[in-house]
């Protein structure tokens, strides 16, 4: 009984291996009998992508890359024990997350805010000086396709207000700065294990892919720095102040009493005393007030210091950038083979389809 199962398992398994074996063989003879509708569409979708790298543009690659070491808890440490006899907190486990940490560098980098500082920088173009939208404009040719339109010759002057902008400059900037995000700029980590960050800007214009890549980084790292330290800036600006203030008032206060005591020659007289040892109180606490107040201030400057974060930049453009360019014969061998599979896909399905229609009939 058992071997008589096994025979009927085995027998099963002949017919089905056959059964494939031979299903393959029809399909082979079918699309060998349409290697003409193949190649044909193989031919064409070579000349397709040799078409499309004959027109496709030169495009200009610009790279730059920085290295960002942020402030570290452990690096106040040093500091805490001196600061707190003059109760000031440096805040040294705060640990606090900064903006570039983490995947926040590339969001950062990619803002409206950043790309729409940078396209409104200026930039040399025939020794005139115009804004990066502008020089956008002109490689896409844009203004070309705006001749019969409302917003026909407009463009964006460097040191033009920005809130004095109009409806049809907001809208064409907020244009330029999504195509930008979404085309031309890629913002990656090359090694998330290290601290370096590589900004490339890809676009049809040289001059343009070299100096938005320096200007976005710059004012993206300006902008950084001077909101990390702006608590801190603040403190030292005032403590500053009030040091340059008690400065001028103690030394009118010595000019004073230097005055007084000339005039006190008389030791006999210990009335005419009193004036001179009052302004000599009063030195003597405007000294201690500022030697407190010029240590604080120290003591803030070194707080400062050490929230502001190291960026370095390692490597920038340099001209003659480098160039992207689909090859020829890399586009006949892309095209090609792409139409061919999609003839294959299309025929195969058609088949399919057409004995699914049979047997349900």
């Amino acid at each position: 009984m058992e071997q008589s199962k096994q025979d009927a398992v085995n027998n099963s398994a002949e017919i089905s291996l056959k059964e494939l074996l031979i299903k393959l063989g029809e399909w082979w003879r079918f699309l060998l009998g349409k290697w003409l509708i193949i190649c044909i569409c193989g031919i064409v979708g070579a000349g397709l992508g040799l078409t499309l790298a004959l027109i496709k543009k030169k495009s200009y690659v610009a790279e730059l890359t920085f290295v960002m070491e942020d402030s570290k808890s452990s690096s106040l440490s040093a500091y805490a024990g001196l600061a707190s006899q003059f109760g000031i907190d440096l805040g040294a486990g705060s640990g606090d997350i900064g903006v570039f940490s983490g995947e926040n560098m590339q969001g950062f980098l990619k803002t409206r805010l950043m790309v729409e500082k940078t396209l409104l920088s200026p930039v040399m173009v025939g020794g005139k000086q115009i804004s990066l939208a502008d020089l956008y404009l002109d490689f896409n040719k844009w203004q070309n396709n705006w001749k019969d339109k409302p917003i026909a010759g407009l463009h964006f002057p460097y040191g033009q207000d920005r809130k004095s902008f109009t409806l049809q400059q907001d809208s064409v900037l907020n244009i330029i700065q999504e195509n930008i995000v979404k085309y031309n700029l890629e913002v990656a980590k090359p090694d998330k294990a290290l601290s370096f960050v590589s900004v490339k800007v890809t676009s049809g214009d040289e001059l343009f892919s070299k100096v938005f890549t320096e200007t976005l980084v710059n004012k993206a790292i300006d902008f950084y720095v001077d909101t990390k330290t702006k608590r801190s800036k603040t403190s030292v600006d005032k403590l500053q102040a009030t040091a340059d203030s008690l400065e001028v008032l103690l030394n009118n206060k010595s000019y004073s009493l230097a005055v007084t005591q000339d005039m006190n020659i008389n030791p006999v007289r210990q009335v005419s005393n009193v004036g001179t040892q009052k302004q000599q109180r009063e030195k003597l606490m405007l000294e201690t007030m500022y030697t407190e107040v010029v240590k604080n201030l120290e003591i803030s400057k070194m707080s400062m210091a050490q929230e502001t974060p190291l960026i370095q930049i390692v490597d920038t453009p340099i001209l003659p950038l480098k160039v992207e360019k689909l090859g020829k014969l890399k586009a006949l061998l892309i095209g090609g083979i792409l139409a061919g599979f999609l003839c294959l896909a299309w025929l195969i399905g058609r088949r399919i389809l057409r004995e699914v229609m049979q047997a349900e009939n």
